[in-house]
């Protein structure tokens, strides 16, 4: 299943840093993000724009979790040519990712 099927994003930047929250829309699915949608998935995913590391905090008392992903290519907002400058897309591209569908 894909996370859009369990969760919601956001996302913004700062400059080469770019911060996106995932949030499960029901608390039963939060300890199935936390499994399955790691720094190191998320380092993955965005290879291509990320040369930075990844953290992920944890936010049980929202069933969310944060990620700020450091290292962007071209600069950030104001330096990049990228099409999609402001990293506004990137929660979207998030919420594609592929998980399993296990049960808790």
């Amino acid at each position: 299943m894909t996370l859009r099927r369990i969760s919601h994003a956001r996302s913004g930047d700062k400059g080469t840093t770019i911060n996106i929250s995932l949030i499960a829309y029901d608390a039963h699915d939060y300890l199935r993000l936390v499994r399955h949608v790691t720094a190191d998935r998320v380092k993955a995913r965005f290879a291509a724009i990320v040369g930075g590391g990844v953290v992920r905090y944890e936010l049980p008392a929202i069933g969310a979790l944060n990620f700020v992903l450091s290292g962007v290519d071209g600069g950030g907002v104001t330096r990049t040519l990228a099409l999609d400058a402001h990293g506004k897309s990137l929660s979207s591209a998030l919420l594609d990712m592929e998980i399993s569908d296990d049960e808790m």
